[in-house]
């Protein structure tokens, strides 16, 4: 399949053109995805997502590692279906209520501003599930990692499952737990080690590395598996008594030798139980709710 001249091949193509073959889209069949969903529905979606996040990034240096864990967010729970994007209505709690994203997932805003600035393009074409895939890549991209064919074509869900966000990879699960919560989705323990690698992309809280400072395992103790210069300058910044919610960078200096698994496993992540069928699925005009409510 050729690639779309809207939606780019990967940069590294000698190594990423195997990741992005995909079935071609073909009309009522169920989870196929593919890079050119849009180049006669939407032919600009790409350049518009780009743009808009762009101009976001402007005013907020963090969005584009926000846009990435939006996707990571919303594919772990019921697939990417764009379930995170949904407010809370009477009967439906909104994930984004729930612990592991109240008070922490944010660019919800700038994903109304991609959907505006696409309605206006080519209403009702573009579901709120793809882009969050468009922007995780070009955020990525934009942040000086890789690129990759993103395959396109999901629908946006119905529905919102709080409880199921209760359980999305935490800080605080140990390795047995990630492996465990990544095989339930069909993610190998590359992708694991891969789309953790994704968090060398934004910031942490002080809060969710203070245990492994100071009282790792109830030891009183830091954790020793920590390198040294790297807890050193993460207790200067995050001192015992600090501010929890002080914001610091998890890998001061990124490395290259990631990219090709984080493009390949990103994804994998995409392709996590995507609603493609009409009759479960739908194009929403306004990603906080579903159409007619």
């Amino acid at each position: 399949m050729a690639a779309s001249p809207s939606f780019r091949s990967a940069a590294a193509a000698g190594v990423l053109l195997a990741m992005v073959v995909a079935a071609v889209c073909l009309p009522g069949a169920a989870a196929q995805l593919c890079e050119d969903y849009y180049d006669d529905t939407c032919p600009d979606a790409y350049d518009i997502v780009k743009q808009v996040l762009m101009d976001a990034h402007q005013s907020d240096t963090r969005i584009f590692a926000s846009l990435i864990r939006l996707h990571f967010h919303d594919c772990f729970v019921q697939g990417c279906d764009g379930s995170l994007l949904l407010d809370t209505v009477p009967g439906m709690q909104s994930e984004k209520e729930s612990p592991p994203n109240n008070g922490s997932a944010r660019g919800f805003p700038v994903v109304d501003a991609v959907k505006a600035a696409l309605e206006d393009a080519c209403p009702g074409v573009v579901s709120c599930a793809d882009i969050l895939a468009i922007a995780a890549e070009i955020s990525v991209e934009l942040s000086g990692g890789p690129s990759w064919g993103v395959l396109l074509g999901r629908l946006d869900g119905k529905t919102s499952d709080f409880n199921g966000s209760l359980d999305l990879p935490a800080p605080t699960d140990n390795l047995t737990v990630l492996q465990q919560k990544f095989s339930n989705l069909s993610l190998n323990d590359v992708d694991l080690v891969a789309l953790s690698g994704g968090h060398t992309f934004g910031r942490v809280q002080c809060q969710f590395v203070t245990d492994r400072l100071y009282n790792f395992s109830g030891t009183n103790m830091p954790d020793p598996t920590l390198d040294s210069s790297y807890r050193a300058f993460l207790s200067q910044r995050c001192p015992r008594n600090g501010a929890p919610a002080s914001l610091n960078d998890l890998d001061p200096t990124t490395q290259d030798a990631f990219f090709a698994s984080f493009a390949q496993s990103m994804i994998n992540m995409g392709n996590i139980r995507p609603v493609t069928d009409p009759s479960q699925g739908e194009v929403r005009t306004n990603c906080r709710r579903v159409n007619g409510s």
